[in-house]
């Protein structure tokens, strides 16, 4: 079964707030049930407590998905990694939510504009063990609390590239699961037809978004940061630029692919109104799928 999900990034960014500073919670739930979604993932403007989230997102008849949450694996144990994300499983679970989207950020470059996008960090090839054992144990602890860890590959990160995913899925338990990303997937030059034909029992998750290649390009080449990529459009709504989704969305069915697919596309909300981005994505890909 799909279900259909949107992120809440189109309208109030979490990396860089002054992307639809001033937008309210409440405009955002209102645009995503109006536009037709089951559900929504979390942002930086949703209360951190069940006992007050719950009846909000009742009242706007939307599910929690999950939300994402950044580790630090490669600076501490799993343990300590445990322990810092326990405030943020006590919510989900509280919520009925089912996905933690999760990736490392010890040492990440995406929310610092001050660092060329082209300049990600790496894992050295000594690291990769520990990393996925670790890894390992947070997902076992995240299934026990009734949720599935979804990794989240990404530029500016460590698990970037098609190798780097490669080394990921081949360094852990299926109870890592994956969060398929085809905008991330584009600029990092991971195939996503690929990767849901040879993983199908690891995607756990999907954000779908397009890409603008030109503008990545012009980023890279002169130097700026992963968010002066998203200010100046790098991503945007399906559909809307370079990507075919039509092969992607094939896969999906020829796995039988069941779970969520969100819409996502990080865009200044003042060049890009986002609920027509979203309501020209979820149609898209809607209709591809439904084909």
């Amino acid at each position: 079964m799909i279900r259909w999900g949107v992120s809440p990034i189109g309208w109030a960014n979490d990396d860089l707030p002054a992307l639809g500073a001033g937008t309210t919670l409440d405009t955002i739930l209102s645009d995503a049930r109006a536009i037709g979604f089951d559900g929504i993932e979390l942002g930086h403007l949703f209360p951190r407590d069940p006992a007050i989230l719950a009846p909000i997102m009742a009242a706007h008849g939307l599910a929690t998905i999950g939300g994402w949450h950044g580790m630090r694996l490669l600076s501490h144990d799993a343990e300590a990694e445990i322990a810092a994300m326990t405030p943020h499983l006590d919510l989900l679970a509280g919520i009925g939510a089912q996905i933690v989207v999760v990736a490392e950020t010890s040492n990440a470059i995406h929310t610092d504009q001050t660092h060329p996008l082209r300049a990600s960090p790496r894992l050295a090839e000594p690291d990769w063990p520990v990393f996925g054992r670790r890894l390992d144990q947070v997902a076992a602890h995240v299934a026990g609390r009734g949720l599935r860890l979804a990794y989240h590959h990404h530029l500016g990160t460590v698990i970037e590239t098609a190798d780097d995913l490669d080394q990921l899925l081949a360094a852990t338990g299926p109870a890592v699961g994956l969060t398929l990303d085809t905008g991330h997937a584009r600029y990092g030059r991971i195939d996503p037809v690929a990767t849901i034909r040879r993983w199908p029992e690891r995607i756990a998750h999907l954000h779908v978004k397009d890409v603008r290649t030109d503008r990545h390009a012009a980023i890279v080449a002169s130097g700026g940061s992963f968010l002066d990529g998203v200010t100046a459009g790098m991503f945007t709504t399906p559909g809307d630029g370079d990507l075919d989704f039509v092969p992607v969305t094939a896969a999906l069915q020829s796995v039988e692919y069941a779970g969520w697919i969100v819409i996502e596309a990080e865009q200044d909300p003042a060049l890009a109104d986002a609920r027509a981005y979203a309501a020209s994505g979820l149609a898209t890909i809607r209709q591809l799928m439904e084909r």
